[in-house]
């Protein structure tokens, strides 16, 4: 990780390892900024105020090279980024205005995917940063990944029943909520599709209609007008002196008849006027036919608009964009189809409601399973983490899981009682402790102090490591108010936990410091900074020599180097046997 003017830090690169390693230095040194450029990286909020005076921004990169399958690495790929062989870069930059960015892999992404990159990354413990596990959500999801199958394989098949009662109740609750809806449109439904019925239309009937209205609107002039056009083709009997045209096209063809034997072009005119003849005739039959057809029928007109009329109607009604009887038969079908879903959402509402009773009583079967596992398993964890208290310099302390229900009206029956219930069971789980005889259990977090409590997190995470897949964990002065013994016993357990994960502490115990893989110390120059050089990882005897003056104050006393020398392998014996 590199860090660049941030708090006191100019310019340096923390070297971090697997296993342990612990950062030491001076009161004021710039060890707490070590961990604060690990929250940035981590979305932590972004002080401005952290920005060394001169320079207009802070930045912070680190590599995190990512376990296989790690569902941060999913997350960062899911948000464009890229890794380097197998590892994550990530960047943070905080300006001297507050603004902030960040980048993952490569890609510019908003603040809140490092938040989420780092719920799958990081533990932060802390004398004031000390959340994590606080959080009752948090508790019971340490207890059912500590209880392992006995609570993982009932509590999948819950969530699943879980699952299937949700959506059995929201459609449910939309059928009966929406039953005067759906009765109002049955109802309109079915006004329409019996008004539609009753009229029996015919896609194209309104068409047909219009024609014939027109033609019955103007009977006398269409029969005038085809008797005065068939008098003129082929005479009118009534004068028989009047010239038509049937007659001057015979006497046309019977002059060219005449002499057609002489000229060629003229017989073809002649044979050109003998089918004009034909179709003069045709023309002249039809015309005396059409107006022998003619009706002027009152009684036949008054019934074809009203027909219209209905049929116009309709249209209005049930036509769509282009407003014909096709669409409003259409309409009809598919009024029909929604009709029929629509009556037999009574049948399906009891159906559905026989399913969320069978549900419900499945539900609280299940739920009883969880809570009886959670039960066993909270005492088993409890005894655990308390016998690693007593280790650590809290030796009558005592850790208990509240593990309760809230009664709701609303929710599921569970040994004659009706409780609230949700995606992860019945049960409201708490840690609890009691820090010394005769003290009444609390909360963790308003029942311990503050060094009391980063012991309590320390221990719940010696026990509960392998089974949380945070890969790291940060513990700034958890061993703030020990000493001694119970010091050792602190560097010991973080030893344990690093067997396991990557583990960081920042402390001012040598004895804690002593059990490191990796021993890294901040030191500042002349003028206050932290250079990058500032930062460094410490050989064997350079570690006698921290530890010499975190014990003693004084770097070559002799007492001092005696002492850190037994420290040193005293803390290394336990490993190498």
């Amino acid at each position: 990780m590199r860090i660049r003017d941030l708090g006191v830090i100019d310019d340096a690169v923390v070297e971090l390892a697997p296993g342990f390693t612990a950062v030491t230095g001076e009161t004021g040194a710039g060890k707490t900024m070590v961990v604060t450029s690990l929250g940035l990286l981590l979305g932590g909020r972004a002080d401005p105020g952290l920005v060394r005076n001169g320079t207009g921004r802070a930045v912070v990169e680190g590599r995190l090279g990512l376990p296989a399958g790690s569902p941060a690495a999913a997350r960062a790929i899911e948000a464009g980024a890229e890794l380097d062989d197998g590892a994550l870069l990530i960047s943070r930059t905080v300006s001297a205005e507050g603004r902030s960015r960040a980048h993952v892999g490569g890609r510019a992404v908003p603040v809140g995917l490092l938040a989420e990159l780092g719920e799958d990354l990081i533990a932060v413990h802390g004398q004031t940063d000390q959340q994590r596990l606080l959080r009752p959500a948090r508790q019971r999801g340490a207890l059912d990944r500590y209880a392992g199958e006995s609570v993982a394989e009932p509590l999948a098949r819950y969530r699943e029943t879980y699952r299937a009662l949700r959506e059995v109740s929201a459609t449910l609750e939309e059928l009966t909520t929406r039953a005067r809806e759906r009765a109002q449109e049955a109802d309109l439904l079915r006004f329409g599709l019996d008004e539609i019925a009753a009229a029996e239309p015919v896609a194209g009937e309104d068409v047909e209609l219009s024609a014939e209205a027109e033609r019955l609107g103007h009977a006398d002039a269409l029969s005038s007008a085809a008797t005065l056009a068939h008098a003129a083709l082929a005479g009118d009997p009534a004068d028989p002196e009047a010239l038509d045209a049937g007659t001057l096209l015979a006497q046309s063809r019977r002059a060219l008849d005449a002499v057609r034997q002489h000229d060629e072009r003229l017989a073809a005119l002649a044979d050109r006027l003998n089918e004009v003849g034909y179709l003069l005739a045709d023309v002249a039959g039809d015309l005396a036919g059409y107006a022998d057809d003619l009706d002027a029928d009152p009684v036949r007109l008054a019934a074809v608009e009203d027909r219209r009329a209905a049929l116009a109607q309709l249209l209005r009604k049930y036509g769509g964009p282009d407003n014909t009887l096709a669409e409003v038969i259409a309409w009809a079908e598919e009024g029909a189809v929604r009709l029929a879903e629509l009556d037999g959402d009574d049948d399906r509402i009891d159906r559905l409601g026989a399913r969320e009773t069978a549900l419900r009583a499945e539900l609280a079967e299940l739920a009883a399973e969880v809570s009886a596992a959670r039960q066993a398993a909270a005492g088993r964890f409890a005894e655990a983490v308390s016998a690693e208290l007593a280790e650590l310099a809290m030796p009558h302390a005592r850790v208990t899981f509240s593990i309760s229900q809230v009664d709701d009206l609303a929710g599921i029956e569970i040994e004659g009682r009706t409780v609230a219930y949700g995606p992860h069971g019945v049960d409201e789980v708490e840690v609890l402790l009691a820090p010394h005889p005769g003290a009444q259990p609390r909360p963790i977090a308003k029942g311990a102090s503050g060094g009391e409590l980063s012991r309590v997190m320390l221990a719940v995470e010696v026990v509960f490591a392998g089974a949380d897949p945070v890969p790291t964990y940060l513990f700034d002065e958890v061993d703030a108010g020990v000493g001694g013994k119970a010091a050792v016993e602190i560097g010991r357990r973080l030893a344990k936990l690093a067997e396991s994960a990557q583990v960081v502490v920042v402390t001012h115990l040598p004895q804690v410091a002593a059990f490191a893989d990796r021993h890294l110390v901040v030191e500042k120059t002349n003028d206050g900074t932290v250079t990058r050089s500032g930062v460094k990882v410490l050989n064997d005897e350079e570690r006698v020599r921290e530890l010499s003056r975190m014990l003693a104050g004084l770097e070559d006393s002799e007492l001092g180097r005696a002492h850190a020398e037994e420290l040193l392998a005293a803390a290394r014996a336990p490993r190498q046997r």
